[in-house]
C-alpha cells in the first residue's frame, strides 16, 4: 500500500495526539480491578490568577475593606466560616465541606522571587522549578517517570482537556489529554483509520518516519478503545452541572468508578485574570466551581470515596491587595489552595491569614512554598519519592 501524502497528514494528525499517551497503557487491558482505598489526586487549576483575598475572605481586617473599597466584600454577604474569615458567597458548598470536616485552607502559598508573569508563573507551578530555573518537565511527569519505570503495573495520569499541560509532561512517560473518552475513541476509530491499519498489517514499510506513525497510530488505536471502555464500565449515575467544568468532573467520577488505576487527574477553570470588572467575572467562575465540585464530592460520598480522592486547587499568582481604577486587580504573589478529601488529617485553616499591615510593595508576603504541598502530595497520599521528583527536599506538611 503506497502512502499518499494527505494520508500522511491524517495519521501524522492522530499520530501527534498519541505522543502524549504512554506506551504502557495496553498492559492495563488485562490488568485486574483495584480495589476502593486506591488513593487518587485530582488538581484544580485555577489559571489567570485567582483573587485569593476576595476568595478566603478577612472579614474584620481594616485594611481591607479601606484598600478595596468598591471589591471588598461585606460580612453579612459572604459565607462564614470563623468569627475572622468567611468565604466568597458563591462558595457555599466549600463552607459546607469545611463545616462538615472535609476541607483544609492554606494561606500565603507561592514561592521566592515572584514572577507576575502568567506563563512563567504557570511553567514554575507546572515544572516545580525555581524562579530562577527553566526545566522543560512537570512534576506530575517525573512522578510518572519515577513510578512507571521497569513495574508491571505502571501509573498513569490524565487531564480532562484537548492538550496537554507542561505539569504532565515527562522524561519517559508523559500522561493522557481526553477531554472526551466517547469522543476520542469516535476519532481513533473512524473508517480511514481502521482501513489503513488493515492494509499496514500485510504491508512492510522502509521509510522510518512512516513506520512510526503507524506504530503510534496502532498504540493510539489501543488506548482509546480502553479508555472509552473503562469509562463505561461504572459510570456515575449522579447529575452534574451541564458546564465543561461539570461534564470534566463526571469523567473523572466514572473513571474513578472503574478502577482504570489512573492516580492523578487534571483539569482547568479560568480565566481568572480580573483587571477590569472582577466582581461578576470571579463569581460567575466561582459558580460553576462550586456547583462541579458539589456535584462530585456529593458522588464520592454516596459511593464511599470521599476518603480515597485529595482535591487540591491553585492558580499560578495571586492579586495584588489594593484594587485598581477598573474596580479589578492587578497580578500579585501569594495565594491559597483548597484541600478537600475525607481523609485529612488536618483540617480548616492550617495557618494563619496574609498580614496586610505587612506587605511586600503592595503584595502579599508568602510563607509557604508550593513545593512543600508537593512533596506532601507525593510522599504521603502517592507514597512516591518526592525528593526525587522534586530535585530536592521540601517540608512534607501534616494535612494527609
Amino acid at each position: 500500500m503506497l502512502i499518499k501524502r494527505k494520508e500522511f497528514l491524517q495519521i501524522g494528525s492522530l499520530a501527534t495526539a498519541s505522543m502524549m499517551m504512554p506506551k504502557f497503557l495496553k498492559a492495563f487491558e488485562s490488568q485486574a480491578l483495584v480495589p476502593p482505598g486506591n488513593k487518587v489526586v485530582v488538581v484544580l487549576q485555577l489559571s489567570g490568577g485567582n483573587d485569593g483575598l476576595n476568595t478566603v475572605i478577612p472579614v474584620r481586617n481594616d485594611i481591607y475593606y479601606k484598600l478595596r473599597p468598591g471589591l471588598g466584600i461585606k460580612m453579612d454577604k459572604a459565607a462564614t466560616l470563623t468569627d475572622e474569615v468567611s468565604l466568597h458567597p458563591a462558595l457555599t458548598a466549600f463552607k459546607g465541606l469545611y463545616d462538615e470536616g472535609n476541607m483544609a485552607i492554606l494561606n500565603n502559598v507561592g514561592y521566592p522571587n515572584p514572577d507576575r508573569s502568567h506563563f512563567r508563573s504557570m511553567d514554575i507551578w507546572h515544572s516545580a522549578s525555581k524562579s530562577n530555573e527553566y526545566w522543560n518537565t512537570g512534576w506530575i511527569g517525573r512522578y510518572l517517570d519515577a513510578q512507571c519505570a521497569g513495574c508491571d503495573k505502571p501509573t498513569q495520569a490524565l487531564e480532562v482537556d484537548d492538550v496537554l499541560s507542561l505539569a504532565l509532561k515527562g522524561d519517559q512517560a508523559n500522561a493522557i489529554a481526553v477531554k472526551d473518552p466517547k469522543r476520542l475513541f469516535g476519532t481513533s476509530n473512524e473508517k480511514f483509520f481502521k482501513e489503513v491499519m488493515k492494509h499496514h498489517a500485510s504491508d512492510h514499510h522502509d521509510e522510518e518516519p512512516v513506520e512510526y506513525l503507524y506504530k503510534t497510530m496502532a498504540q493510539t488505536l489501543s488506548s482509546a478503545d480502553y479508555i472509552f471502555k473503562q469509562s463505561r464500565l461504572h459510570p456515575t449515575g449522579a447529575t452534574y452541572p451541564n458546564t465543561d467544568l461539570g461534564n470534566g468532573f463526571k469523567t473523572i467520577a466514572s473513571l474513578i468508578y472503574s478502577e482504570i488505576n489512573t492516580k492523578v487527574y487534571y483539569i482547568s477553570l479560568g480565566s481568572f485574570d480580573t483587571h477590569v470588572g472582577q466582581e461578576a467575572q470571579q463569581s460567575r467562575l466561582f459558580t460553576q466551581m462550586n456547583d462541579a465540585v458539589k456535584a462530585f464530592t456529593d458522588d464520592l460520598k454516596r459511593n464511599g470515596r470521599m476518603n480515597d480522592v485529595l482535591l487540591f486547587t491553585f492558580s499560578e499568582f495571586g492579586r495584588r491587595v489594593a484594587q485598581n481604577a477598573s474596580n479589578g486587580t492587578d497580578h500579585g504573589t501569594a495565594n491559597n489552595m483548597f484541600l478537600i478529601s475525607g481523609g485529612l488529617k488536618q483540617k480548616g485553616m492550617l495557618n494563619a491569614m496574609p498580614d496586610l499591615a505587612n506587605l511586600n510593595e503592595g503584595d502579599l508576603k508568602y510563607n509557604v512554598d508550593f513545593k512543600d504541598v508537593y512533596a506532601t502530595v507525593l510522599k504521603n497520599w502517592l507514597s512516591a519519592d518526592a525528593g526525587k521528583i522534586l530535585g530536592g527536599q521540601y517540608n512534607a506538611l501534616g494535612f494527609v
